[in-house]
């Protein structure tokens, strides 16, 4: 399994380009870091990414396809801010459920209470919230996640649970991690290598190899 970006440009607004000419390719089972200043494109190429915006130039392809998914998208995506990401007029219960009936155990080693369930969003904390969000995308159908600074707003225990939780299912399940983020520490400690967008879109040296990461193992210390 693969997920290929190929010569992809976007923009949102006529002749106003974010990003032209990006090509890169996530197998099955890497985790691969995303970075580059404020601005430079890493959102919304992450939403292209993922199905939410359609390129104006280039293609994605999952497994060497491209094309509309149609039913449960197989590359999910994960955003900073989860008060963004449900419906406010949902409870969790159903927000959760949406996409595929969440098993117990999975919130369970999320650390998600069966109380939470049929609270409003605006009644659960911004972590509480986000493990949510983080339990909704990881269906057994989900090749690969794409992590938009997905703990950045939390706490380092929580961090540190979540991360768990997310590297041993894409061990378990072979799935492809891209992990867009400006934290240095976390790259370094969970990913394989690094792409900087920058770098790609001036068509420079775009990647850091062979990090020297151990995934796995409880990592507070490394996020603090």
């Amino acid at each position: 399994m693969q997920l290929e970006a190929k010569n992809l440009g976007f923009g949102y607004h006529k002749n106003n380009w974010i990003f032209k000419q990006i090509s890169l390719t996530i197998e099955a089972g890497e985790v691969v870091g995303l970075t580059g200043n404020s601005g430079c494109g890493k959102t919304t190429l992450a939403k292209v990414l993922a199905g939410y915006e359609v390129p104006w130039e280039g293609r994605v392809k999952l497994n060497g396809k491209a094309g509309s998914v149609s039913g449960y998208n197989p590359v999910q995506l994960i955003f900073q801010h989860p008060e963004k990401s449900v419906n406010p007029r949902w409870r969790i219960r159903d927000s959760v459920n949406e996409g595929w009936q969440v098993d117990q155990e999975l919130l369970y080693r999320l650390g998600i209470e069966e109380s939470w369930m049929d609270r409003w969003p605006n009644e659960l904390s911004g972590g509480e919230l986000q493990r949510f969000c983080v339990a909704r995308a990881l269906s057994p159908d989900t090749k690969f996640i794409i992590a938009d600074e997905m703990t950045t707003m939390l706490d380092a225990i929580t961090q540190a649970q979540i991360w768990e939780v997310v590297l041993a299912l894409a061990k378990e399940r072979n799935m492809g991690i891209l992990l867009v983020s400006h934290e240095e520490k976390l790259i370094q400690r969970i990913c394989e290598r690094v792409i900087n967008l920058e770098a790609v879109q001036k068509n420079c040296e775009s990647e850091i190899k062979d990090f020297n990461t151990q995934q796995g193992g409880v990592f507070v210390t490394q996020l603090e």
